[in-house]
């Protein structure tokens, strides 16, 4: 029985060879010749050095748009968590009627392409769209606010774009905190907001670290909200790249280009896990 028992639960790794293969071929393949190609020294690839890299990173304008990009990402997240903590917490807040309408409120935009909300956004920002209409019928502005192309729009739209992201993780951490202890805090006299900020903020950290995290890596990989919002007025390293490699055909430094983003991804992408990982420290105390 006992070894009836270890058949059914042991499985053999030879399972994962097909998910290994696909992995194998469809990325790491991939990345490898991307890699290869980044050390091409002219688009010819007549030989190879580390040419491009130094062309980059030697670069004030390549080094800004990469720090712009990277930043771009910080202000979509922190208005993202802004927007999406209050929308969390209302839904763990609420009766279980009314639940399912804020869940399909926050999974409706995944069922529409993000090009046709974006394109939303372009009617909604333009000079004769929503926003500057009602702010002239209300007699605020006299003259049209430029919201369209520019880098507060892109904000905006992003943060719209990438919401899910943020309060799905958030609905979940909240889920999971017992709430006989926002109780307890208020028998112990503690007010509405130092229960949040001594009790559920914190216990709510594993959620934010995870929205914070896909948020991030989603807003400034945007490539088409990016493009369509800022239109030529501001260019980040998605478009940075497609220039380099469909506009001028100079594949090596697209290529060394996607590398040194790929590498500060990972970065940010590290930091994120491990305040995960102080999280959970946290919470677990």
């Amino acid at each position: 029985m006992a070894a009836a028992l270890r058949n059914v639960t042991t499985y053999d790794l030879k399972l994962a060879a097909p998910l290994a293969l696909g992995f194998v071929v469809f990325f790491i393949t991939p990345l490898v010749i991307l890699l290869a190609l980044s050390f091409q020294a002219d688009p010819q690839g007549s030989h190879y050095g580390l040419t491009q890299y130094v062309n980059f990173l030697g670069d004030r304008f390549s080094l800004g748009v990469l720090g712009s990009t990277l930043w771009l990402g910080v202000k979509v997240t922190a208005l993202t968590l802004l927007l999406g903590y209050p929308v969390a917490w209302l839904h763990q807040r609420a009766p279980s009627w009314a639940k399912g309408t804020i869940m399909l409120l926050v999974l409706l935009p995944l069922l529409t392409s993000v090009v046709v909300r974006t394109f939303a956004w372009v009617v909604i920002l333009g000079r004769q769209g929503i926003v500057n209409a009602s702010l002239a019928g209300l007699g605020l502005i006299d003259t049209p606010l430029k919201l369209l192309y520019t880098e507060s729009g892109v904000v905006i739209a992003l943060a719209q774009v990438q919401m899910p992201l943020m309060v799905l993780p958030l609905i979940t951490a909240l889920s999971r905190i017992d709430p006989n202890l926002a109780d307890a805090s208020s028998v112990l006299g503690s007010g509405h907001w130092r229960t949040f900020r001594k009790v559920i903020l914190p216990l709510s950290l594993p959620g934010i670290v995870a929205g914070c995290l896909l948020t991030y890596a989603a807003a400034i990989t945007a490539f088409i909200t990016q493009s369509l919002i800022g239109g030529g007025q501001m260019l980040f390293m998605p478009m940075y790249i497609y220039q380099q490699a469909s506009t001028l055909q100079n594949w090596p430094f697209a290529a060394a280009i996607s590398i040194v983003f790929l590498v500060a991804v990972l970065v940010v992408v590290s930091i994120f896990n491990a305040l995960g990982r102080l999280s959970r420290g946290y919470t677990n105390a």
